[in-house]
């Protein structure tokens, strides 16, 4: 088990210099835990990975998938509007009932065995997530992996530091080891539950007695009626696939190619994020992963008709060089730098967010 070592104690509103001198500290920390994995790049684009799944990179050396959501928000510009009143930009957001801070929240990760070679203990990274989240305001989605006890993990780190009340994601498996999920979770206090659909197809699920793969529409519809908890379905790329989520009585939908690392020739989640606004929106809440590394990021997809952004890479180096106090100051600096890009663009609200914000780059 590492030990995480931080002397950071952080209050909110101190982004700045400061912590971005801290947070490159934090990063050296984690480019030297994960040595041979992840080179904890200045900008985690895809280009330079030397690691696949295990790890930070895709599932093929192309890292096509990975490339494709930061270069999808790469050709997306927002407008500079500077002549206005708003001196202050208000990026506080309710979800199920929970006042968040900001629409920023932590992706569900873990299995740092498979992804980390063991580097890391998988309780104190899944720990250091949620109380990061916490303390910066906002909340944390829990995995599940093919060890079953991780998803346990998730359920005990969020019941020690929330009160239960994260966000557990269902690898899809058999319906009756969903259903047993679930049940924990609701046990567990959990605000929502769900399913990253997108998992389908990896390699590490090939395990002997725990099956599984694609779900059935109907098998979905099943498991979200027989629950009372809001159900989130992440892994919608299509329209077409939105809509059978609102059908099925899904409470919201993660646009998202889990990373780049199922699918490589996967568009980016920016990419496909509008149409299935055009085709859902007002029907279902929508969440989108994907590439996300700074607060104008943030803003391009809430202007897309996003409602709210998970973060994954950027907080899992965060947790391995930082721990709690790492993943809160990252989630704190996105927080400030969307603040100051929605004043920089006249939006004193979330509110206020729309397409008018955005242009798509000409060159």
């Amino acid at each position: 088990m590492i030990t995480i070592k931080c002397d950071l104690v952080l209050t909110i509103g101190q982004a700045g210099v400061g912590f971005l001198d801290e947070l490159k500290l934090i990063h050296e920390q984690a480019r030297e835990r994960l040595k041979g994995i992840c080179r904890v790049c200045p900008v985690c684009d895809g280009l330079s990975c030397i690691s696949g799944v295990p790890g930070m990179g895709g599932r093929n050396h192309n890292r096509q998938g990975v490339r494709r959501n930061r270069a999808a928000l790469e050709q997306i510009l927002l407008n500079l509007r500077t002549i206005h009143e708003i001196n202050a930009a208000d990026t506080r957001y309710e979800l199920f009932g929970v006042k968040l801070e900001s629409p920023i929240m932590v992706a569900p990760m873990c299995e740092t065995a498979y992804n980390f070679l063991n580097r890391i203990d998988d309780y104190d990274f899944i720990l250091s997530q949620v109380e990061g989240a916490e303390n910066a305001g906002t909340i944390a989605f829990t995995g599940d992996s093919p060890d079953p006890p991780l998803f346990e993990l998730g359920l005990k780190a969020s019941r020690k530091k929330t009160a239960g009340k994260g966000i557990p994601i269902i690898k899809p498996r058999e319906k009756k080891e969903i259903i047993k999920r679930v049940r924990l979770a609701e046990d567990n206090g959990s605000l929502a539950v769900g399913i990253d659909i997108d998992a389908a197809g990896f390699e590490n699920f090939s395990t002997p007695g725990q099956p599984f793969g694609s779900l059935s529409f109907s098998t979905i519809r099943d498991i979200i009626e027989d629950t009372s908890l809001p159900f989130i379905l992440k892994g919608i790329m299509t329209a077409e696939e939105a809509v059978e989520a609102v059908n099925c009585g899904a409470a919201g939908l993660v646009v998202s190619n889990h990373g780049g690392r199922a699918l490589d020739s996967t568009p980016g989640s920016a990419e496909v994020l509008p149409e299935i606004v055009a085709a859902v929106k007002g029907s279902i809440k929508i969440f989108v992963d994907g590439g996300i590394r700074s607060g104008e990021d943030i803003l391009k997809l809430l202007a897309l008709g996003a409602e709210a952004v998970l973060i994954g890479r950027p907080v899992a180096i965060a947790a391995v060089g930082g721990g709690a106090d790492g993943v809160s100051m990252q989630l704190r600096l996105l927080e400030d730098d969307l603040r100051r890009s929605m004043l920089l663009t006249g939006c004193s609200s979330l509110e206020l967010v729309g397409p008018f914000l955005i242009r798509k780059a000409l060159f």
